[in-house]
């Protein structure tokens, strides 16, 4: 199995994840998402795929999103923040052929693997 994880190094949760999925012997593609960025087209087949929407993917807790105003924000706002800030998104997301997930609690990632 494949699965690529959208990783952000300093973050535990997202080591954590990564670990796992290494620790099964999964191949794993990394995407460092916060020197790639995102284009609002991933974003939103990311958020699509995982069954949330732009402000259930947000970081609530980044200084940015009170800085911005997210919290009354639309979702194409939001999106375009994100886009902006990449900081924003909340991670890691996982990606397999069984689905995507946003891996918080880590153990969301069980069922596509």
């Amino acid at each position: 199995m494949d699965a690529t994880i959208y990783h952000n190094p300093r973050c535990s949760t997202s080591r954590k994840t990564l670990d796992k999925l290494t620790e099964a012997g999964i191949e794993v593609t990394v995407v460092k998402y916060l020197t790639e960025g995102w284009t609002r087209e991933q974003l939103q087949k990311l958020f699509s795929d995982a069954g949330l929407t732009a402000s259930q993917a947000v970081r609530k807790r980044e200084s940015l999103y009170t800085e911005l105003d997210l919290a009354n924000a639309s979702d194409d706002q939001i999106l375009d923040a994100m886009v902006a800030n990449p900081v924003l998104v909340e991670r890691p997301f996982v990606v397999t052929d069984k689905g995507t997930r946003l891996a918080r609690p880590i153990q969301d990632v069980d069922d596509i693997l």
